[in-house]
């Protein structure tokens, strides 16, 4: 069960299926590349909070957040799928040999400001969005809602405190969230990128399975923890990259990204993707998790050009270069894609590597002037209009 506080944020208390209303058809995939082991990663970013809840006070609730375990023969019709684990197409370099203990310690004591310096500036709930054009709402982090031609996707909604799947420990946020989750309007799909605690919210998701009947997109796999939050087949649509669904007027697509998987020890048995939405006029990409990898342009020439992009530009570090996107490679990844207004996501809401606060946008801001690239900076809550987003401000100089 599921209870908002407040603030609206979500706090806990106590062969592929298709959606009633989508279709599911195929195309062709990449061929896999080659895993790397990321637990010191995945532990840093959220994914591996269990090692870091193993204490009495932590592990209330655990068990259910960890999700559920896909069948191995269920997956086996992805290419990506080889000796039981998601591979991406190229191969992921791990951690320099010997440097773990340095990035760890970086993380966890390295000087840099990574906390704004005040209260994040919060943009209430306005009215309904025009029917025409594509508008995106940015609620923090990569949590978003998409409206394009009169239909509305929620992308990797988490309305919870924390990104870990203990109450007590791990990355909390550094702001509220600027709507209650009541106040975002119906939507026609939800889409969840991965299976990582700070995309894959099982309060939210008994939230929006208890009071909405959209399905949910998700990366094969990754149906296995809604199963085992009981969301109702009906409302799990599984696929791989290259798979689409229809739902109504829209049509969502997976597409490769580079990055991994896991709420536990184990690690890439669901799979990981970016997102393209196509409604009849207008379509917008969405990165995922991601590291910085040739297959971008591939999509850019299969699927755009694009309305929009929602990137992700934070978490990057030295010690994980190829899962997170520097801010200079999520330009380029929205050059490669041939997007039009880029919306820079992941970043300003949870701790989640050693860099400032506002290190990312500022260099997103300073990289997309380089390229003369239209970039939309909104304050978590706010509406930005595509077709004449509000010129960047800076408003979050002041926090650092």
């Amino acid at each position: 069960m599921a209870k908002r506080d407040r603030t609206g944020s979500v706090k806990t208390v106590g062969t592929t299926k298709t959606a009633r209303s989508g279709k599911v058809r195929r195309s062709g995939s990449p061929a896999p590349g080659r895993a790397a082991p990321w637990l010191l990663t995945s532990l840093l970013a959220g994914a591996g909070a269990v090692a870091a809840t193993g204490i009495g006070l932590a592990t209330r609730g655990l068990l259910p957040a960890l999700g559920g375990k896909p069948v191995p023969s269920d997956l086996l019709r992805s290419p990506q799928f080889h000796e039981g684990v998601f591979r991406n197409v190229s191969a992921a370099r791990p951690l320099p040999p010997g440097s773990a203990g340095g990035a760890a310690r970086e993380f966890l004591f390295g000087g840099q400001p990574r906390r704004p310096k005040g209260p994040v500036p919060l943009v209430p709930p306005r009215g309904p969005a025009p029917a025409d054009g594509v508008h995106v709402t940015w609620f923090g982090h990569a949590s978003s809602l998409v409206e394009l031609d009169g239909k509305r996707v929620l992308i990797d909604p988490v309305w919870s405190d924390r990104v870990s799947p203990s109450r007590v420990v791990g990355p909390k946020r550094l702001h509220p969230v600027p709507h209650r989750l009541d106040d975002v309007p119906d939507v026609d799909a939800i889409i969840i990128s991965h299976d990582h605690y700070d995309h894959l919210d099982l309060p939210t998701v008994l939230e929006l399975t208890r009071a909405r009947q959209a399905p949910f997109v998700v990366p094969l796999g990754v149906g296995a923890h809604l199963r085992k939050w009981r969301v109702p087949d009906s409302r799990i649509v599984e696929l791989d990259w290259g798979d689409s669904t229809t739902i109504g007027e829209l049509t969502i697509t997976a597409t490769p990204a580079q990055h991994f998987s896991g709420r536990a020890f184990q690690r890439n048995n669901t799979l990981w993707a970016s997102w393209v939405v196509a409604a009849p006029r207008h379509r917008v990409f969405y990165s995922g998790d991601t590291g910085y990898f040739g297959g971008f342009a591939t999509i850019g020439e299969q699927f755009g050009p694009f309305d929009a992009t929602l990137i992700q530009i934070g978490a990057y570090a030295p010690g994980w270069p190829d899962i997170h996107m520097t801010p200079e490679e999520g330009v380029a990844t929205h050059l490669d894609v041939r997007g039009g207004v880029l919306v820079p996501v992941h970043w300003a809401t949870f701790n989640l590597a050693p860099h400032a606060w506002g290190e990312p946008v500022e260099r997103a801001w300073k990289e997309a002037k380089a390229h003369d690239v239209k970039l939309a900076v909104p304050r978590p809550g706010e509406r930005i209009d595509v077709a004449a987003p509000a010129q960047v401000d800076g408003w979050w100089k002041a926090l650092g």
